[in-house]
């Protein structure tokens, strides 16, 4: 797949809005604001109304204060946005989050243990005036969507307008109470604001709207725009999760009428001179961005890392028309020495972490040797935690399947996306039950089913399309060998479109598939003909997630999810010890990936120590 361009990093940043009698002003508001003060805006001529947007996005669970790893936590982040929305001197106040408020993990199926109203929900509640939905937000399906939405008291709108949610019969319930639509208006500072949510369209590959079905960005925005124009408003903030920082630069190009973009899903960090979060991160470009609409206008940018960890501060001036004339701004960063919020910690924190400590202190197992669930490995090549998650699925598929009536597996895969805890479990480090939630939060359902040859080489094309890139669905995989041969062509589909069709080459990467019993299926880019094979993997890939080309082959589900599968294999084949014998760090050559096409690379193999040039938005 192309990769999209992305914005220059470190550019210079550049003042245009819309009127170019006010760059002046605009560059000396820039060069003398040290705590955003708003006098310097309203002592502009033009300022007939000043706005502050505080926004964040990507929270995605990390609820618990975590020092360690550097996440403030819950009742800190409210404390801190809070103090931002009182000490706020301008004549409006708008408080957004870009998507993605919840997230698979302990701390997520902790809350779906207990029920709605989620931990997530009763944290952020009361802090927002419009939420944009992510795609994280639906990766449990419309049903926990809904209970998400409704747990919010008082009751909060969630917002995208590209998404159509009227086969979803509990979605439906909530634009019928109001939680979810299209668009709002917001009324703040004696006027009122319009904001619209948008969603990536690769919802469908990445993510399990089920029915509920993605359109195109630009219209669905730009219908809204017609129609909050309508009904007299002159001030317009997008709230989107597409992923990526250049997907709305991209998208608002086709936009017109959109005064202010806050983006989510990249944890791009954008940096001005005041900005105090994270010192140490490498900074994306200038807060905020810059991009151009479909009328020629400089439109503001925005989006923060993730994790509660920073509030984005945007403060915009509008002449007497709506017309953007400055904006500035910084990303805030939340001091994990900040005063928690002692309600949000009573009734989040402090339940939550005991629940987790539970979990913590249930050892499994111990592993001998360094386990590598780095995000940037998993997705990118072999490692010995992949051969460990993969290994479990095919032992799983073994073991139940008598049970279950299938045949007994061949092969079993993971995707580097479905393995979370984005860390080295040290040699000498205890397993606790705990730790499988880290690596396999997601509920996926273990499932098996057969495929011909010809299908296994195309998922194994889908799996290996986007590296050296970063993509979820790389496949950690047990049962088999593979070669990849990057220098190939890599297999070309929309995964934008319902069906992920195939708009270029077929995919010639994968040059050898050989069984561990020795029977060959792949020799030299060719399938060998003969008998079918037998998968066992996750639902998630068992229905077409990531593109994979599994959805219209009948499976058996076997009773039994990723984590708990993780958790018995560790007990019960390994008897609670992960040796270096078994997993050997660096892998077994199970997938040796070539680059045919390289001049310098010893052997052809691909560096170990190549880092990835860009990833792609899979989740």
């Amino acid at each position: 797949m192309t990769q999209k361009r992305l914005p220059t990093r470190g550019k210079n940043h550049r003042i245009n809005w819309r009127k170019p009698a006010v760059v002046l002003a605009a560059l000396g508001l820039l060069v003398s604001v040290t705590a955003l003060a708003p006098t310097a805006l309203n002592a502009q001529d033009n300022a007939a109304y000043t706005l502050t947007i505080l926004h964040n996005n990507d929270g995605e669970s990390k609820l618990l204060h975590n020092p360690d790893r550097g996440f403030p936590g819950i009742a800190r982040f409210v404390t801190a946005m809070r103090a931002l929305q009182e000490g706020a001197t301008t004549d409006g106040v708008l408080t957004v989050t870009a998507g993605d408020n919840f997230l698979a993990s302990k701390e997520w199926n902790v809350s779906l243990e207990r029920g709605a109203p989620f931990y997530d929900s009763i944290g952020l509640s009361g802090l927002y005036d419009a939420m944009a939905v992510g795609n994280h937000d639906m990766d449990f399906g419309p049903d926990v969507a809904a209970e998400f939405f409704g747990g919010f008291d008082p009751p909060v709108v969630f917002l995208s307008a590209n998404l159509d949610v009227s086969a979803e019969p509990a979605l439906v319930a909530m634009v019928e109470a109001g939680r979810l639509a299209r668009s709002t208006i917001v009324e703040t500072g004696g006027d009122r604001v319009g904001v619209i949510g948008a969603i990536t369209p690769m919802l469908g590959a990445i993510s399990a709207p089920r029915n509920a079905v993605v359109s195109a960005v630009a219209e669905a925005v730009n219908a809204e725009v017609a129609s909050l124009t309508e009904a007299g408003v002159n001030k317009i903030v997008l709230i989107s999760h597409l992923q990526q920082v250049a997907e709305d630069v991209e998208a608002l190009a086709s936009i017109s009428g959109v005064d202010v973009a806050i983006g989510g899903g990249s944890d791009a960090m954008l940096r001005s001179d005041t900005s105090t979060c994270l010192p140490e991160e490498e900074t994306y470009g200038p807060y905020p961005e810059e991009a151009t609409d479909a009328d020629g206008n400089t439109v503001p940018v925005v989006t923060a890392p993730g994790g509660y960890r920073c509030i984005g501060e945007l403060v915009v001036s509008f002449d007497a028309d709506g017309n953007v004339v400055s904006a500035a701004g910084r990303s805030v960063g939340v001091s994990l020495d900040e005063t928690p919020d002692p309600d949000v910690l009573a009734s989040v924190e402090e339940p939550l972490a005991a629940a987790v400590a539970a979990l913590d202190s249930n050892i499994l197992a111990t592993t001998e040797v360094d386990l590598d669930g780095r995000r940037s490995q998993v997705r990118t090549r072999e490692t010995n935690q992949g051969n460990l998650v993969a290994d479990a699925s095919l032992w799983v598929g073994t073991q139940r399947a008598e049970e279950y009536g299938t045949a007994t597996p061949d092969i079993a895969i993971q995707g580097g996306g479905g393995i979370r805890n984005d860390s080295i479990i040290p040699a000498g480090s205890d397993l606790s039950e705990s730790t499988t939630f880290d690596i396999s939060p997601f509920n996926n359902v273990m499932v098996t089913f057969e495929m011909t040859r010809e299908r296994l080489k195309e998922a194994m094309e889908v799996s290996y399309d986007c590296i050296p890139g970063t993509c979820g669905q790389y496949s950690q995989v047990a049962g088999m060998s593979l070669v990849i041969d990057i220098g190939m062509p890599g297999r070309e589909i929309d995964r934008e479109s319902d069906d992920c069709a195939l708009v270029g080459h077929e995919g010639a990467r994968v040059r050898s598939i050989v069984l561990d019993d020795g029977t060959v299926i792949v020799e030299d880019g060719e399938v060998v003909p003969g008998d079918p094979v037998v998968m066992t993997t996750v639902s998630w890939f068992a229905g077409g997630g990531d593109c994979f080309p599994a959805a219209d082959l009948p499976h058996t589900k076997l009773g039994i999810n990723d984590q708990r599968t993780l958790a018995d294999y560790l007990t019960d084949a390994l008897g609670g010890v992960v040796t270096a014998e078994q997993y050997p760090a660096g892998g077994e050559g199970r997938v040796t990936i070539l680059d045919s096409s390289a001049d310098e690379m010893d052997d052809g193999e691909m560096d170990d120590d190549m880092g990835p040039p860009a990833e792609q938005p899979t989740g």
